[in-house]
């Protein structure tokens, strides 16, 4: 079985990102915004936005079940305050799970959570909380930079963090560390915003004893892990000059990768320097990459083929199609069990 642990609802019907525009139009005026049942979208139309292309392509490159979570760029946790991103977050929960219940063999949901710059996070539990216990969701994906690219949150081993952490071991579920849309000219959103934060919450937790006050937290850091195999030798030696343990013991039983690089040599590299056991196989298709390589002539996110063509016996490959994602997201694997899978 292939599970593809990194996928968003890209393709969601336009009647979506048009009552967006409309509640972020009405920010200075709150009575002009729309009421979420304005939003009319028929499963027929969830249907055809999913068949005619997530759904296609996983059939075409046999990948079997998706962890399904709203786009992530769509999350602008910056626009507006807790109650705009509250209604929103509902909203775009709501739909991933109703994809889910349509196609229950492909997909399974993911929750993103209704953060806002300065708000105590601890407003986010009750959507936690209902997506986890009312719609089956397998893991959150949380925002380390609500603000958009300006990083006015403390890190991510700070205290402000830990209602979210009490309850995600409480569920035993994982978060995706997955930052929404840049605001900030500086940072393009998904070829540095997305890498930067991605490194950036690795370094965090380094820097922390973050996994001492909970040792069953665990983080899926996207995107290969950004720059953090490639500078695997920079994060040990800075490790050891702050007289950390060593990676493997201080981070890697809580920190997990996955296989979002789209290019064989990053896979080869990911691969070779990043314990098999913590790497997960993602796609994140359709998304950020969506054209087709001229040098292959397949598409970049056609992660699959990378994953084939690497230096790994079947075992490990095995662990990074299936086997690491069952142990990550326990609430995936008891799913796949009651479905006899």
């Amino acid at each position: 079985m292939i599970i593809d642990i990194h996928g968003h609802y890209t393709t969601a019907p336009k009647a979506l990102e048009n009552w967006r525009n409309r509640q972020i139009a009405a920010l200075g005026n709150p009575t002009d915004a729309p009421s979420p049942s304005e939003l009319q979208i028929s499963d027929d139309e969830l249907r055809e936005s999913i068949e005619t292309n997530q759904l296609r392509l996983m059939r075409e490159r046999g990948l079997d079940l998706t962890v399904f979570s709203p786009r992530a760029s769509f999350m602008a946790h910056h626009i507006g305050d807790f109650n705009v991103s509250s209604t929103w977050a509902a909203i775009c929960n709501e739909l991933c799970y109703r994809v889910s219940q349509l196609f229950p063999e492909n997909f399974i949901p993911a929750a993103m959570l209704p953060q806002s710059p300065g708000v105590d996070v601890a407003t986010c539990i009750p959507e936690l909380v209902k997506c986890v216990e009312q719609y089956g969701n397998v893991a959150i994906n949380l925002n380390p930079d609500p603000s958009g690219g300006h990083w006015t949150s403390p890190p991510l081993s700070d205290r402000y963090w830990y209602p979210v952490y009490e309850k995600m071991v409480e569920y035993d579920i994982p978060a995706m560390v997955h930052v929404s849309t840049s605001c900030n000219a500086c940072f393009h959103t998904t070829g540095a915003h997305y890498l930067n934060a991605d490194t950036t919450a690795f370094m965090q937790c380094l820097t922390s004893d973050l996994f001492r006050d909970f040792p069953a937290l665990k983080f899926v850091i996207p995107h290969g892990g950004g720059a953090v195999p490639y500078h695997w030798g920079r994060f040990r030696g800075l490790a050891q000059e702050m007289k950390k343990p060593l990676l493997e013991k201080h981070l890697l039983k809580n920190i997990f990768f996955d296989t979002c690089v789209y290019h064989q040599p990053g896979i080869d590299l990911l691969t070779k320097v990043i314990p098999v056991d913590n790497i997960l196989f993602a796609s994140e298709m359709i998304g950020a990459v969506r054209g087709v390589d001229p040098q292959t002539g397949h598409y970049f996110d056609d992660t699959k083929r990378y994953v084939e063509a690497a230096d790994m016996n079947p075992e490990q490959r095995n662990k990074i199609y299936e086997g690491n994602a069952r142990r990550v997201y326990p609430r995936l694997d008891a799913a796949l069990k009651a479905q006899g899978r």
